[in-house]
Formats: C-alpha cells, structure tokens, sequence
C-alpha cells in the first residue's frame, strides 16, 4: 500500500477534499439560516464552541484526545493556528462582509492557493511547486472568477468598504498560513490537533461574541437545528478532515477545495432553495476542473495505473 504525499495524495485523500467541498458548500446555506436567529457573533462563536465540545469529546472517546499534545511546541502551534486560521478570520470576514458585496468575499476566499504557493515555496518545499501546478492553480482562480461573474467589481456603498475588502483579502491569508503551520505541526492523532486548534478558537470567540451580542435568550428552532449542523459538519468533522488531508497530501492540495466550495454552493443554491442557475455554471466548471487536472495531473497519472 502507497503512502500519500504531496506528489501522490492517493484515492482516499481525493475523496477527503471532494467530501470537504461539498460540506464546505453547504455551510453558506447554513450560516443564513442561523443568522435568522442569532446575531453574526453567535453563530462564529456557537459553530467553533459546540465543534470544540464534540472533537474534545469524540477524540477523548477513541484514544485521539488532547493529551496528545504533549510538548510546549505542539500546544504552541495549536494555539498559532486555532487563533491565527480559525478564530482570526472568522471575525474578519463576520466584519468585512457588512461592508462588501458577497461575490467580492467569495472570490477572496478561493484566492488561498494562490496565496499557498509562495508559502509552500518557502516554508513547505517538500509539496514540489512548478511551471505545471503554478498554471493548473491560476486556471482555477480564473474559474472561480468566472462562476461569481462581474458581480465582484460591485461596490457596496459603504465608507468602509475598502477596510472590509482587506478584512477579507486577511482571512484569505489567514487561512493559507494555517495550512503551512498544519503542515509543519508535531506528528500528532488528526482529531488530537483538530480538537485543540478548535477549542483555542472558541476561547477566543466566545467571550467576544458573549460581549458583543450577550446570551442568546431564545433557541428558535429551525436557526437552532442550522447553528448544530453548522458546527457538528462544515466545522467539526471538515475540521478533522483538513487536518488529515494536509498532514498527509500537502497544503497546496488541500488549498484545492477553495475551488470546490463555491460549485457546491450553487449547485445546492439551485436545487435546495430554487436559486436561479448560473448561465456560466457550466463554463466555469470547466476551467476550474481542468486547472485541478493540470494542476495534479502527476497523482491522476498514479491513480489510473492502479
């Protein structure tokens, strides 16, 4: 049996970030249905604490626990990336997005591979960048610039909307630094590290959102039962499963999901909220799945010879 690694992720690591993409994709779904019920803050805060409790509790259960980490390094960097890649720019972007249109904070988010090449280049070498991934990932931010359409030169109308669009552009950066230092982390039980980046959030979070928007005084339903599926999948478990892909396949394939994500968002827009499609769906697959296919057209190679 092959090991995955950055230049061979290997089967499993392929149906990882294809799962991540479209758990990822629903989260957007998610986030609108909780802000029925709970203010902005809340729900960062809610989503993180609850993910938090399940991780701890589930890694605990199985022998994957926080005990694990066992070294001032290894809590040093749970502590970098909990704060740094999850707490950092989920009040970035609940921040930015009052003041830019949503196409401009989607087209920045799908900008992470972009911004993961010259981290790999320099921090993480070992992942091997050429001529080839350079032009599949480009090919595939020029897809996503494409299914978004020119709705991202929009201007929202507010006096802070230069401050958002960094605010957004930082959370971008934000999570292609956390890639890097996931990467460069101790060897330590997935789970075990997920638990603890995700519990270092929500320490974070939760008492920022407690003094912003204070206690919530009702659970609704329906924005209730959103917030728990909002942090048991596109956070819990994708927190989990980041951490498997890019401890094994690398960040730069990892960073691949970015372009997944927003598909997986119209396709469910489309068929579970009667969203108009958009005309350009189509196109823009395409070049997003050809700039993936150039992009890892060595562990394709690897698959079909199996």
């Amino acid at each position: 049996m092959n090991t995955a690694s950055p230049s061979n992720p290997g089967l499993l690591n392929w149906l990882l970030i294809l799962g991540l993409g479209v758990v990822w994709g629903t989260a957007f779904m998610s986030v609108s249905a909780s802000l029925e019920g709970f203010g902005p803050w809340t729900v960062a805060a809610g989503r993180t604490g609850l993910a938090a409790l399940v991780l701890v509790a589930g890694g605990a259960l199985i022998g994957q626990g926080i005990s694990h980490l066992k070294t001032p390094r290894a809590w040093g960097m749970a502590a970098a990336i909990g704060a740094g890649s999850t707490a950092l720019p989920f009040l970035l972007l609940a921040w930015g997005q009052q003041h830019v249109p949503s196409a401009f904070a989607g087209v920045a988010m799908g900008a992470v591979p972009l911004l993961i090449l010259p981290l790999v280049y320099v921090f993480s070498p070992e992942e091997g960048i050429g001529p080839r991934r350079i032009i599949g990932v480009t090919l595939g931010f020029v897809g996503l610039a494409v299914l978004i359409g020119p709705d991202v030169f929009d201007r929202s109308g507010s006096s802070l909307e230069g401050l958002g669009r960094l605010a957004c552009v930082g959370a971008t950066a934000c999570y292609a630094v956390g890639s890097i230092l996931t990467r460069r982390a101790p060897a330590m039980p997935p789970i075990a590290l997920a638990a603890a980046t995700m519990l270092v959030a929500a320490c974070v979070l939760v008492p920022l959102a407690v003094a912003i928007e204070g206690v919530p005084r009702a659970l609704p339903a329906g924005p209730t039962a959103a917030l728990l599926y909002l942090a048991l999948f596109p956070t819990a478990l994708a927190a989990f499963l980041r951490v498997q892909v890019i401890t094994t396949a690398g960040s730069l394939f990892m960073s691949l999901v970015s372009y997944m994500v927003p598909v997986w968002a119209v396709i469910f827009g489309v068929t579970l909220r009667s969203e108009a499609l958009p005309p350009q769906l189509y196109i823009a697959l395409a070049i997003i799945l050809a700039g993936i296919g150039l992009s890892q057209w060595r562990s394709f190679s690897a698959l079909w010879r199996r």
